[in-house]
């Protein structure tokens, strides 16, 4: 289906600016230090207005044309949205890349939901022209044929399958989106109707005109395919829901998720997949689009645990006016391991499917970012020796050292304490911390630990373990030999229990 909007920036502006109906006026843009034309009002096109046009030009031939400031990328910008609404309708919208002014929607699949084409391309143009677009609609086997007969048909804008080579053959030249200098070469020749030219021998049309108009022909006619680019590309694991009524209340929209996870999780279990990412998106009655997103710790398919998380996020979504389509959509997916049965077994652990569904019932009222897992990394460096696990289940490669104690607490950034030793290589009598002193009753080591030489370069360190006279005890390092020329050369890195 191709979607021409005949007036874009003109009718977005009257939606914007009512008061402007019965002006006629245009939108215009520097271009080499004059003011060009780039959108035209129906009023002032009636006035012989044309895009292209000197701005003064046209003030001449229209006295009372108002002009308004164009920006860049405007109606990029407005097309996009346009065609993010429209994936309502099918799930791969395409902006036009010819010319900025249209869409492009492949409809495979999806008008039997509005009872066949008919009814599906009178229910887009309805909804189009409600919100005040003008608008012109067509339906043909290929994207080229469709772009044609939906700016250049006189005839039905539904063409039957098979029949788009007949169709186009009485549209002029220009309905094969062809460039200006080619379009020239064709009327000098006496060209004015594709059906003058689309038998002649293809060796002649590519030495008159190139191998740019053969591709063109070719893609109106579909003996070449056309890619489009899609707006949103549609993932594996998706499922949609139209509503017959808007949906407003929260019971509606629960029963909206039960059908749609139901039809989810039975492609995902046939897969062996599961979860791990999901984005719940609602189309609204206004136009808008509200989405809220899931996350779990590991795969799942189970339509129970799924449908909890999305429960929670419920009161985020702001139905308005009301929801007329839902779309459910698993954007991350992983592998579902299937447990082993047996007549008892030991406590699993982390692996604990019990324990994994809490975490994401938590996750879903206080935020994934407040729960975090880690791990042992393979580095002799304390602030080094942990990692940030990607996910619950992320499998660790090695251990944590048991061998020496370690405080329970280890700062982020060791801070410097002044310290008072009899002997510099002798573990401190008394060191001052956040401007308290705290007397060494005990004391043990050192523990020398030195840098990577392969990460970085520096002082080693020395590490003691000291106990002050309330039963506090704490880790600090001497950085490096005794220097008595330098500060700060002890420091606090962490707390016993």
């Amino acid at each position: 289906m191709s979607i021409w909007f005949q007036h874009l920036l003109a009718d977005w502006q009257l939606i914007r600016r009512p008061e402007l109906k019965d002006l006629p006026f245009v939108f215009a843009a520097p271009e080499h230090g004059r003011m060009v034309i780039t959108a035209v009002s129906p009023l002032a096109a009636g006035f012989g207005v044309e895009t292209g046009m000197r701005a003064a030009d046209a003030k001449a031939i229209c006295p009372e044309l108002e002009v308004l400031d164009d920006k860049p990328g405007r109606a990029a910008k407005l097309l996009k949205g346009l065609g993010a609404w429209c994936i309502r309708y099918s799930p791969i919208v395409a902006l036009d890349p010819f010319r900025m002014d249209g869409l492009f929607m492949d409809i495979s699949g999806c008008a039997h939901l509005w009872a066949g084409e008919r009814g599906y391309l009178k229910e887009i143009v309805a909804r189009l022209k409600s919100k005040g677009y003008a608008v012109r609609v067509a339906i043909a086997d290929t994207p080229g044929a469709a772009w044609a007969i939906a700016r250049y048909g006189k005839l039905t804008p539904l063409i039957p399958p098979g029949a788009h080579v007949e169709a186009i053959q009485v549209l002029p030249p220009e309905a094969l989106r062809l460039e200006a200098a080619t379009l020239d070469k064709l009327r000098k020749l006496g060209f004015y109707q594709v059906k003058s030219f689309i038998s002649m021998p293809r060796a002649v049309l590519r030495r008159r005109f190139g191998a740019g108009f053969l591709l063109r022909l070719a893609q109106a006619l579909g003996t070449e395919p056309e890619v489009l680019q899609a707006l949103q590309l549609p993932v594996e694991f998706s499922t949609r829901l139209a509503c017959l009524e808007p949906i407003r209340t929260r019971t509606g929209i629960e029963l909206a998720i039960d059908k749609l996870l139901e039809e989810l999780c039975r492609r995902l279990q046939a897969e062996g997949q599961g979860l791990r990412s999901g984005l719940l998106r609602g189309h609204r009655m206004d136009g808008k689009i509200v989405q809220v997103s899931i996350g779990t710790s590991a795969a799942s398919h189970s339509m129970s645990h799924l449908s909890k998380l999305l429960n929670l996020k419920i009161d985020q979504i702001r139905p308005g006016l009301g929801i007329e389509l839902f779309e459910l959509e698993a954007s991350k997916v992983g592998p579902v391991a299937v447990p082993q049965e047996a007549l008892w077994t030991v406590s699993p652990g982390i692996d604990s499917q019990h324990l994994l569904q809490l975490i994401d019932r938590i996750a879903g009222k206080v935020g994934a970012a407040a729960i975090n897992r880690y791990i042992p990394a393979s580095s002799y460096w304390p602030e080094r020796s942990t990692a940030a696990a990607a996910s619950i289940t992320e499998v660790r490669l090695g251990d944590w050292s048991v061998d020496k104690p370690r405080p329970t607490e280890l700062l982020e950034r060791p801070e410097p304490v002044q310290v008072m030793a009899l002997i510099p290589d002798h573990p401190p009598r008394f060191f001052i911390y956040k401007g308290e002193q705290h007397k060494v009753i005990k004391a043990d080591g050192p523990e020398r630990i030195e840098r990577e030489w392969w990460l970085d370069q520096g002082e080693h360190r020395d590490y003691y373990r000291l106990e002050d006279e309330q039963g506090r005890r704490f880790w600090l390092y001497r950085s490096g030999h005794h220097n008595a020329d330098k500060g700060y050369q002890w420091f606090l890195h962490g707390f016993f229990a």
